[in-house]
């Protein structure tokens, strides 16, 4: 018997509830995992609360990226070996999947193998922020001379995309409500802050860009203030949505649209981790922009796992810069 955190239901953190359960034996493409570290993020919180995807049915298993060691395999799976470090990709449905917990099974098709390297920890902390980061450069192409804003510029995939945007010579320009972790966020490498609640966002990003407006804008929040991001913009911009975190419908921008030629653009991780073609050259460049040192996975806080419903709490009063782990 492991321990289990399973959803019954969608509410508050409190309804959240531990069980020990047997958890079998791997099926066909399918891989046993000791679960070791977990990296928590918004999908999850969503599911939680019934505003993402749901499940088939309740209760549901819950919980999307971590990291362990493989202790079995089903049939029809190759090239993974039992005792290998591995981490997990967020690449499966939560509610037939499931990692919160002590083991786990999952798709064999979400495994990562852990380089001798990279610590348990951050290997639970690195796929899902970079993944979805990684648009700034598939897609937008950041070089020198771009700059590149990032609304909620604290949160793991804001840090992931400033470190890329700073690897491929762009400038990134940290979009946060108040100024309260602009010492944190420029210490981290943002090379500008713009405090959203504080300035008049548009003049501020002219002032720092001295005029052209910013080339990117990787925004995770939607809602009204996609008028004032594409107004910011320099001519043939790309502004991408990767998230609705304001919760309110999203306008297209038609006038700043038009007036300078940008596109709005969607944007899911899967668009590299559900193309096999894609997703090896991808993987390699993160695994040497780990090694090198150009990327890094920040750690605001861990949790155990019997404190999850506190590590939930923590992530909605928006305290933290970097990702949240939890371990076993």
């Amino acid at each position: 018997m492991v321990k289990v955190v399973m959803l019954p239901e969608p509410g508050p953190a409190e309804i959240l509830r531990f069980e020990d359960q047997e958890i079998g034996v791997p099926g066909e493409g399918e891989a046993l995992v000791k679960i070791e570290a977990i990296g928590l993020n918004r999908a999850e919180l969503g599911f939680r609360i019934g505003g993402y995807i749901q499940p088939p049915s309740y209760p549901a298993r819950i919980g999307y990226e971590a990291a362990g060691v493989l202790e079995a395999v089903g049939p029809g799976v190759t090239g993974f070996t039992p005792g290998q470090r591995v981490s997990i990709l967020p690449n499966f449905r939560m509610g037939n999947y499931g990692v919160w917990a002590e083991q786990a099974i999952v798709p064999a098709s979400s495994l990562i193998a852990i380089p001798d390297w990279l610590g348990t920890l951050e290997a639970a902390a690195v796929w899902m922020p970079l993944f979805t980061a990684m648009a700034i450069i598939e897609v937008g192409k950041a070089g020198l001379g771009d700059f590149v804003i990032i609304p909620a510029a604290s949160s793991s995939v804001g840090i992931a995309a400033m470190q890329l945007a700073n690897w491929a010579g762009a400038e990134p320009i940290a979009a946060t409500r108040t100024s309260a972790k602009a010492d944190q966020l420029k210490a981290l490498g943002f090379k500008h802050i713009i405090a959203t609640e504080e300035v008049d966002v548009v003049a501020e990003a002219m002032r720092i860009t001295g005029g052209k407006g910013a080339r990117l804008v990787f925004d995770p929040v939607g809602g009204p203030m996609v008028m004032t991001w594409a107004q910011a913009m320099a001519e043939r911009g790309i502004l991408f949505q990767y998230g609705g975190l304001s919760g309110q419908p999203t306008p297209y921008p038609h006038w700043p649209a038009a007036m300078r030629g940008l596109s709005v653009r969607g944007w899911v991780a899967t668009e590299i981790w559900g193309k096999p073609e894609r997703f090896a050259p991808y993987k390699d460049l993160i695994l040497r922009g780990l090694q090198a040192g150009h990327l890094k996975p920040v750690i605001s806080k861990t949790f155990t796992l019997d404190q999850m419903v506190e590590a939930h709490h923590y992530m909605e009063a928006n305290q933290q810069v970097g990702k949240v782990v939890v371990t076993t």
